[in-house]
């Protein structure tokens, strides 16, 4: 398939399973579940730290240099993130100390992307599907912090997170674009998404279900 028909085909098989993270209701949670600031802070950090050392992980491992970069860059990026939630976490006077993001394990979905070898799953699973869930999830997180009147949560992530996330997207459409050429690459790619976009919609049920958590910014 031509790359751009490609991309516009994995970008609108993204969109449909991207709605199912979508609540049916912006901000009122039935389950009981909390929907304090400081604790969906606190789920952040885990997934930016995920976030930086998945990159960092796959660093070395990539063949091609222009990925390589990409992979440097959302390293900074992520790391920036988790320093500036972290700052804003103790503002709002969240005791960190001793807190360890994760202390109780790496999540099911970070497991699953440290198994990717192959350039093209990495791009399709990490930038350009990862990093679309984290803009869905941040939006709301964003709407829901301006609801709650947190308007230097949601300065924060408006400004700086939402903008860097936005980037790391295009960044992985791009270079898709560049190395997903063949029918056998994209069909990689395609499964890799997918399977990212499945696990992202049942962690995020089990989460709801289990703990009462949503509008957690991230993935």
């Amino acid at each position: 398939m031509e790359p751009h028909a490609f991309i516009k085909e994995l970008e609108d098989l993204n969109n449909k399973l991207l709605d199912r993270l979508e609540p049916g209701d912006a901000l009122t949670a039935e389950s009981g579940g909390s929907l304090d600031i400081g604790r969906l802070l606190k789920i952040a950090l885990k997934n930016e730290l995920e976030a930086f050392e998945l990159s960092a992980r796959w660093i070395e491992s990539t063949p091609e240099v222009d990925v390589k970069l990409g992979f440097a860059r959302q390293v900074g990026d992520e790391a920036k993130h988790y320093r500036m939630i972290e700052d804003r976490l103790k503002e709002l006077g969240v005791d960190l100390s001793g807190f360890n993001p994760i202390g109780n394990g790496y999540g099911e979905l970070f497991q699953y992307l440290t198994t990717l070898t192959d350039t093209v799953e990495r791009l399709a699973a990490g930038q350009f599907t990862r990093e679309a869930i984290a803009l869905v999830k941040n939006r709301q997180f964003i709407e829901l912090c301006e609801a709650k009147g947190d308007q230097i949560t949601a300065k924060l992530y408006h400004e700086v997170i939402q903008p860097d996330e936005t980037y790391h997207h295009k960044l992985g459409r791009s270079l898709l674009l560049k190395h997903a050429l063949t029918d056998e690459q994209q069909e990689r790619a395609r499964q890799a998404s997918r399977k990212t976009l499945e696990l992202a919609d049942e962690l995020s049920a089990l989460a709801l279900k289990k703990a009462g958590i949503h509008h957690a910014p991230g993935c």
